[in-house]
């Protein structure tokens, strides 16, 4: 069966939401100490009625391990592509610093009143801010095509794009299809060659993917055979040791810009946890963050999520808490 459409969700979250009051109401009525409003962005409270009339479900999290091998579609990168960006982004930077020092050298000039006018200053300035947009855009282009590289010190990336531009070694994307998260990255790789297996190391996420449906990861193999060049197609299995940790349902987890939580449930009262995504597991995710022995919500955290009023927050949780 295919994925209800928009409106149809919409509908049967305004269905809840009717339900949820109906519930709230009832209970009202049974108890006028229980009418009082709720200030926004307070803790959700139901009581075991209004649970159920909502549909919400608690569970405890299940211990489990899984291995960390990862199969993706790799694909050998062209070093020159590499070297241009960084040539350009080198470039434009140099440019930019030459730039800012004769603006300020002609700044000096005109407040000394040592022959520089106001429009040689009006000019160098002019030229700086252009230089300075040019060194931004050639800076975000880099970032977006070699993402990985850009967070490095700049010896070892040099390195690297020196390395690589002379063929002792390769840069590889690894695309994982149908994947947009990818929780804690495998530290290394094995690309497969002719029934060779070749060591790897994954440097990082890619921002740019060839893949729309899809996450990629940047790895660097030394000593590659000879013969495989820039475009050759070869699989890659990503490794790391096994992951230990907590298995959630996709459905308890919930995101925001300070990261993934789940509602842990305290008496009546649910409170947001954040958790560390580890990685996807079956129907669910392995995170951190939790206790075995924790009640978290498994089904209905979205209607938490809206009692809430401004959304959950796991860094409220944690003020709360203290």
């Amino acid at each position: 069966m295919s994925r209800p459409a928009t409106g149809a969700v919409l509908i049967a979250a305004a269905a809840s939401a009717c339900t949820l009051a109906l519930a709230l109401a009832l209970a009202a009525d049974e108890d006028d100490d229980a009418a009082k409003p709720r200030e926004a962005g307070a803790l959700p409270s139901l009581s075991a009625e209004q649970q159920r009339a909502v549909g919400l479900r608690v569970a405890r999290p299940l211990a489990a391990s899984a291995p960390q091998r990862a199969e993706a579609l790799g694909v050998i990168l062209d070093p020159s592509l590499l070297v241009a960006d960084a040539g350009e982004a080198g470039s434009a930077a140099a440019a930019q610093r030459a730039a800012a020092a004769e603006a300020a050298r002609v700044q000096q000039l005109y407040d000394a009143g040592a022959g520089a006018s106001l429009r040689m200053l009006q000019a160098a300035q002019a030229e700086q801010a252009r230089l300075t947009a040019q060194q931004q855009l050639a800076s975000a282009r880099f970032m977006l095509h070699w993402g990985p590289l850009a967070t490095l010190p700049a010896r070892t990336r040099q390195r690297i794009i020196e390395s690589a531009a002379r063929g002792r070694s390769l840069l590889a994307r690894a695309d994982l299809p149908g994947r947009h998260s990818l929780g804690v990255l495998p530290p290394t790789a094995v690309l497969e060659v002719d029934g060779i297996e070749v060591p790897g190391r994954v440097l990082g996420p890619m921002r740019q993917t060839a893949e729309p449906q899809g996450a990629s990861l940047l790895i660097v193999a030394e000593n590659a055979p000879t013969g495989l060049g820039a475009g050759a197609h070869v699989p890659i299995v990503l490794l790391s040791g096994a992951s230990q940790g907590l298995l959630v349902p996709r459905e308890a987890l919930l995101y925001d810009e300070h990261g993934a939580y789940v509602y842990k449930r305290s008496g009546q009262h649910y409170a947001p946890v954040k958790v560390a995504l580890l990685q996807p597991y079956g129907a669910g995710w392995l995170v951190k963050g939790l206790d075995d022995d924790d009640e978290i919500v498994v089904h209905g955290a979205g209607v938490l999520w809206s009692l809430q009023g401004v959304g959950a927050r796991a860094a409220d949780a944690d003020d709360d808490e203290d």
